[in-house]
């Protein structure tokens, strides 16, 4: 079940924008369980902040910045979809797909955005493997869009919403 993050320091979970949820939880194991998050990309209010193929009409700063945006919306949504940030235990998997120019190589210093991103909001949960793949096109026109997966489980304590 989808709920609602209300932490304050994450945006609000960004509404879909096609046919599919946020963030998934699938349990592994009873004390445990993952988050998968759809793709996020840079949108404040559910309205892109950028648009472009980065190496062209972006560049490689302005990426970055997209893709710290990204997210930070994909954190919220794992965060939602656990019953909140402090159900979070560690983030596991971060892909970041970059729409770019015809021989742009720079993924990596764009991917950094999101990796910086999530090491400001949540250094104690620790830094996720990283892919950075280069794409033609993304949703929208967006020059990024990220995935992130996550454990997260209940505290013995939790008495509501045990995993």
């Amino acid at each position: 079940m989808f709920e609602t993050n209300t932490d304050p320091a994450l945006p609000r979970v960004p509404q879909p924008q096609g046919d599919y949820v946020p963030a998934s939880c699938q349990p592994r194991v009873p004390c445990s369980a993952l988050v998968f998050t759809a793709g996020m990309t840079p949108r404040r209010d559910g309205v892109l902040t950028v648009t472009g193929l980065v190496g062209a009409e972006v560049s490689v700063a302005a990426a970055a910045q997209a893709a710290g945006l990204a997210a930070r919306n994909a954190l919220s949504a794992a965060a939602g979809a656990a019953g909140g940030v402090k159900h979070l235990r560690a983030l596991l998997r971060l892909s970041v797909f970059i729409a770019c120019a015809e021989g742009f190589t720079d993924l990596s210093k764009v991917a950094d955005g999101a990796s910086a991103a999530l090491a400001a909001a949540l250094p104690e949960l620790g830094a996720p493997a990283r892919t950075a793949i280069g794409v033609r096109a993304l949703p929208g026109g967006a020059p990024v869009e990220v995935e992130l997966t996550a454990a997260y489980g209940r505290h013995a304590s939790d008495k509501e919403n045990p995993v």
